[in-house]
């Protein structure tokens, strides 16, 4: 089989980094290459329309590949050049892993065995329209049964009218109380699950004709699970068990222990874990405590858990548990680690920063050729470049100030309004240690809120001169 030839194509900017890196990669990757540098600064702005007359690969090439930023149907090109077509990496240094490493793609994870019972906390103070909204969103979010949390010392008479609305619009409901009185009216109405059952109310739950969660008189010692195990199992009632997970200091790691006995005891019986007692209860993102006891659950076949978004910090539990479930899921199922597979988990810093270092800012500055500003945040610092300046600093006000002392004749009100923003994109992304690429977002995984350049100036972007770039 003859040897692959790729033929890159590229811009000026970008062509020294790109020779540099293809110059190590190709040998040992084991392909052949060719380099194309379109007339066009900013490699990332052609398109495919603008980009396919221009492209011109040597008889050898078995393969175009574009930069990741070229988006929009790529017949224009394959019709020119009559060759495949791909679309690399949006940054050209993540070719390495392109060409064999881990991906920054998101992996499919489809599935799971794990079901989220989103709690509804103190549902009877809630308008019915409320408890709607929330559960429509936590549904939204992945949550499999909506969960309504009663109040303690009272009995919620419009228990029944809210499950029936929820059952209506298609929800999955469930009931966390000990009281009777309101359990029997919200299972009547098509309640399915019942939170929970101990001692004190095991012999009404003969007549609910639903499931229920067994928890022990005492989580500390389990004492009177096994007695209310067996009398509903007598009764022929449908169970599952939650041994009851405790907050850090107040037990963790033996509750974590009585799950492992519980398992022990119950090999064949369905389990659940609260986990909002440590998501809701501990001074951390949630996110990555979600993941942990979800991968506790998946090896124990745990196949359900409780949670809730009351605080603020845990205010996505949903959200995360359902991802932590799919990736879980494919880690123990496949025999593979969690590593490399679903990203947005990764949401505070980034998997993995890149950086032109200091030959490779050199470069661009001595390549770029017109006044609009160039933003790079790496190894601490800002950097500000166009064809007159490079100016650098730890600080975003300092840097500004550097650049007013060069008295810019392109920095009206609307440029100055754009440099701070992403100033300030830059700052957050050297604090925290992500990557920043000037004009795009910032990666905050599942929580990522793309940015619109809709209504930017063309003054306030990268793009180039309208003479060297496409029309």
């Amino acid at each position: 089989m003859a040897r692959e030839h790729i033929h890159f194509v590229t811009g000026r900017l970008a062509e020294y980094s790109l020779r540099k890196t293809l110059e190590e990669l190709a040998p040992a990757v084991g392909f052949d290459y060719s380099i194309d540098v379109l007339g066009i600064t900013v490699a990332a702005l052609m398109t495919p329309r603008w980009a396919a007359p221009r492209i011109h690969p040597p008889a050898a090439a078995t393969r175009v590949m574009l930069p990741g930023h070229c988006a929009g149907d790529l017949r224009p090109i394959t019709a020119a050049i009559e060759l495949p077509v791909d679309v690399g990496p949006k940054d050209l240094r993540e070719l390495p892993d392109y060409f064999g490493g881990p991906r920054r793609e998101i992996t499919e994870l489809d599935e799971y065995d794990i079901e989220i019972v989103a709690e509804i906390n103190h549902a009877p103070r809630l308008p019915v329209a409320e408890i709607l909204k929330q559960a429509d969103y936590l549904s939204a979010a992945g949550a499999n049964v909506i969960d309504l949390g009663c109040d303690p010392g009272g009995t919620w008479s419009g228990v029944a009218e809210v499950v029936r609305e929820l059952i209506d619009r298609g929800q999955r409901v469930s009931i966390d109380s000990f009281n009777t009185a309101e359990i029997a009216p919200a299972v009547a109405a098509g309640a399915e699950l019942v939170l929970s059952v101990n001692s004190s109310n095991r012999r009404a739950a003969a007549d609910w004709g639903c499931e229920v969660v067994v928890v022990p008189n005492d989580p500390h010692t389990l004492g009177g699970l096994d007695e209310t195990i067996e009398y509903l199992t007598t009764e022929g009632v449908s169970l599952r068990i939650d041994p009851v997970i405790e907050p850090i200091g107040f037990g963790l790691a033996a509750s974590l222990g009585r799950y492992l006995e519980v398992r022990r005891r119950y090999p064949d019986e369905e389990l659940m874990m609260g986990v909002g007692n440590l998501t809701e209860l501990t001074d951390v993102d949630s996110a990555g405590v979600n993941v942990l006891l979800l991968g506790f659950c998946q090896e124990l076949g745990i196949r359900s858990v409780l949670t809730t978004q009351v605080i603020n910090w845990a205010r996505s539990a949903v959200r995360e548990c359902d991802l932590a479930r799919r990736l879980t899921y494919h880690a123990v199922n496949g025999r593979v680690l969690p590593k490399h597979l679903e990203p947005r988990l990764v949401a505070l810093r980034d998997p993995k920063l890149m950086q032109h270092g200091e030959e490779g800012l050199k470069r661009l500055r001595d390549a770029v050729r017109d006044r609009n500003f160039r933003l790079f945040a790496e190894r601490g610092r800002l950097h500000l470049i166009n064809a007159d300046v490079h100016l650098e600093d730890e600080d975003p006000f300092a840097l500004f100030d550097q650049l007013l002392a060069t008295d810019p004749q392109n920095l009206d009100a609307g440029h100055a309004f754009y440099l701070g923003y992403e100033l300030a994109k830059a700052t957050t992304a050297l604090t925290l240690g992500k990557q920043y690429t000037q004009d795009e977002a910032l990666d905050w995984g599942y929580l990522t809120r793309p940015e619109s350049t809709a209504g930017r100036h063309a003054r306030h972007s990268r793009r180039p001169d309208a003479k060297d770039g496409p029309p």
